[in-house]
């Protein structure tokens, strides 16, 4: 038994400890794998299959092929000059059945290595592309030379990892081959009717599978491999879900009863009638609040659906019961702009609504501090300064966190231990579909705003080809003499902070040609009082900047009523529900808004098909679900703001079905074996230390 515990310790060494890596390289191998450990290394799987297919002669080939041939040296030829430029180490070589091919190395200076490695009437096997130049096959840098009789160690189906500068696919299958015999078994943790289907296929029979692979299938996320180690990261998932769960069940909260006191006369004096899912939804905040368990409450909205107001509603409840409510945004701009909607009515009703932020500091903030630890103030508004040590609330009573995606479990339970038996009510505008939602967030109660306010106008969204730019920037100087503002933002390409600024820098160029002074520029690299300070005199109507060149900073959460047109550069490089999210960003007042979509020649037909997707619908929850099943998690822009776990071995368009079995699976368990004392609870421990749900753990052994 100690020395199968000893063995699984394996999976947390230091990858420097592996032959041939040393701390150098493991340190490099870190920031590629987010860990230094045998586990971090086995969670980075491959995302491609090379198969390099053992052909007895070339003439079996074509142009392009990549493959594997033995072939017998038949001379070297120096690198010399050639049409003015270096020309390359050639060797001359024939496979089984005399067909010659000119083996190519460009770097000169290694051609006498070369030709030591393959010496003249030896026979090597040789792996690479083939090509054809002057009727004469050629193999340029082959990716693998070996003597014949050791041709089994160039692998037929080669796994490809993802890299980072310094590392090579060959460093990877070297690390690879010294860990994969050194796995150690595990308890089966899987009910035996899933292991059934998987064809007895063991955790750690998987990962050698996957990294390395002896079919092209072997990684396609319907593999029985990938399915195996997929449900076993969702079973770790929703088993800490389920066990967080109950342990939040177990917590008792308290009672906040609506009087009416408050809540009566703000919606008494709304301007606009609230919508039929708005009611719903406070209906289920209600009934939490009044309940004597702790309220954790999703609620999801697309964008303009009016989250706002129903937080509000919630935060009043809290004050009407004699506590406190803190609202909590992810940046300046957006905790700015709750605080300018909500202050003015709290100012009407007699209650104090303050704002806390990092700005806040000497006289003003103690002051401020002074005032919310006395219980003076009763709803907060801020951003992750709310969490800060010295922030003192004298009866905290709900939480609400909007944009809940953007903040750390860490930063919310912060937040959390700074009241007692504190409600918690989180907000989010990135659409998901509600099948996954249900089992990306379980440990909440899930409500959905599906409806959009009551005489909000539809935004006219139409396609338009690049070089109609000019005509569109005609119709925009009328469109800006009646008052009009404008959102231009410039796509990120590749993913490339560098070329993402230079976009937008170089539109804002051209157009500030144009419209002069009235044309501002917001991107992710510029100082961010900068930033917010051109935020915010494009978001006043009477400010001086008329029309917002921008990256997707601008994405979620800025309010600009007077804003009726979103321009979207290259439109196809961004997912739908990106589109969507910017989109949201106009069609807020009561003027009618439009959004155009731009695209070039290189527009891609899949790219052709999400513009068009955003053109025939503005249901944010249709659109995710086209995002999804068109592109799949992993290319959907935006993930890392979206919400998405960035599962290892999970596909969520593949996987959707495992999501639903392992929520059940997984519920099941902790409601028959709470503390994981039996045979399987044990060996889900072991699982839950894997894919380090050491939060779930700690909530067992406390």
């Amino acid at each position: 038994m100690l020395a199968m515990e000893m063995k699984r310790d394996f999976l947390s060494t230091d990858l420097q400890y592996i032959r041939g890596v040393g701390p150098v390289l493991s340190e490099r191998l870190s920031g590629l794998l987010g860990g230094h450990t045998v586990l971090n290394f086995l969670f980075h799987r491959p995302i491609n299959i090379k198969n390099r297919r053992m052909v007895d002669s070339i003439s079996s080939a074509t142009t392009g092929d990549i493959i594997t041939v033995s072939v017998r040296i038949g001379a070297h030829k120096s690198a010399g000059f050639f049409r003015g430029r270096g020309a390359p180490a050639r060797v001359l070589a024939f496979d089984k059945m005399g067909t010659p091919i000119s083996i190519q190395f460009f770097n000169a200076k290694y051609a006498d290595y070369w030709f030591r490695q393959m010496p003249i009437g030896s026979y090597r096997a040789i792996s690479g592309k083939l090509e054809a130049s002057n009727n004469m096959w050629v193999m340029n840098h082959p990716d693998f030379i070996e003597e014949s009789e050791n041709i089994d160690k160039i692998p037929t189906f080669q796994a490809i990892y993802p890299l980072c500068d310094g590392i090579t696919q060959k460093t990877m299958a070297g690390i690879r081959d010294q860990i994969l015999p050194n796995l150690p078994e595990f308890p089966e943790w899987l009910d035996k009717m899933v292991v059934n289907q998987l064809n007895d296929m063991t955790f750690c029979d998987a990962l050698r599978v996957v990294h390395k692979p002896s079919s092209e299938s072997d990684l396609d996320p319907e593999s029985i491999a990938r399915k195996r180690l997929a449900y076993d990261e969702l079973l770790a998932h929703q088993i800490a879900i389920a066990i967080t769960r109950v342990q939040k069940k177990s917590v008792p909260g308290r009672k906040m009863i609506k009087t009416g006191r408050l809540v009566d006369k703000v919606l008494a004096d709304l301007p606009f009638q609230l919508t039929m899912a708005q009611d719903a939804v406070i209906h289920d905040i209600l009934r939490d609040m009044a309940n004597s368990e702790q309220m954790m409450r999703l609620v999801m909205g697309d964008v303009g659906s009016g989250k706002t107001i129903v937080a509000l509603i919630a935060l009043l409840v809290a004050v009407e019961s004699g506590t406190q409510g803190a609202f909590m945004a992810p940046t300046d701009v957006l905790a700015g702009q709750h605080f300018q909607k909500i202050k003015p009515m709290c100012d009407k009703l007699g209650i104090v609504c303050d704002i806390l932020t990092g700005r806040d500091t000497g006289k003003t903030r103690r002051e401020k501090l002074t005032s919310i630890s006395s219980g003076r103030t009763k709803i907060l508004i801020g951003t992750h300064a709310l969490f800060q040590g010295e922030v003192v609330f004298r009866d905290l009573g709900l939480i609400v966190i909007d944009e809940q995606h953007r903040f750390g479990v860490n930063q919310r339970l912060q937040l959390s231990a700074k009241g007692n038996m504190v409600d918690v009510l989180s907000l989010s505008a990135t659409p998901i579909p509600r099948t996954l939602a249900m089992t990306m967030y379980g440990d909440m109660d899930i409500s959905v705003i599906d409806q959009k306010p009551i005489g909000r106008i539809p935004i006219k969204t139409t396609k338009l080809m690049a070089d109609k730019i000019p005509t569109l920037i005609e119709r925009m100087k009328n469109e800006l003499a009646n008052g009009a503002h404008v959102f231009w933002v410039c796509p990120l390409v590749n993913e490339s902070e560098t070329s993402d600024l230079m976009a937008a820098e170089d539109r804002y160029a051209v157009l500030r040609q144009i419209f002069g002074d009235v044309v501002g520029l917001a991107h992710g690299q510029m100082d961010k009082k900068q930033r917010d300070a051109v935020m915010a005199q494009f978001a006043d109507p009477n400010g001086p900047i008329k029309i917002l060149v921008a990256t997707t900073v601008i994405e979620v959460g800025v309010d600009v009523p007077q804003a009726t047109i979103m321009v979207i550069e290259d439109a196809w490089r961004f997912g739908l529900s990106a589109l969507h999210q910017l989109r949201g960003r106009v069609g807020r007042g009561s003027a009618q808004s439009f959004c155009i979509l731009t695209y070039g020649m290189n527009t891609t037909p899949d790219g052709l098909k999400r513009l068009d997707i955003l053109c025939e619908t503005d249901n944010g929850f249709e659109i995710a679900e086209s995002d999804l099943m068109m592109r799949g998690n992993g290319e959907m822009l935006g993930t890392k703001q979206s919400g998405w776990i960035p599962y290892h071995f999970v596909d969520y368009r593949a996987h959707r079905d495992l999501f639903r079995y392992a929520a059940h699976d997984a519920m099941e368990l902790v409601k028959s074996d709470p503390k994981l004392e039996s045979a399987r609870g044990l060996a889900i421990r072991q699982l839950l230390k894997l894919f380090d749900r050491i939060d779930a753990m700690n909530y067992i052994n406390a």
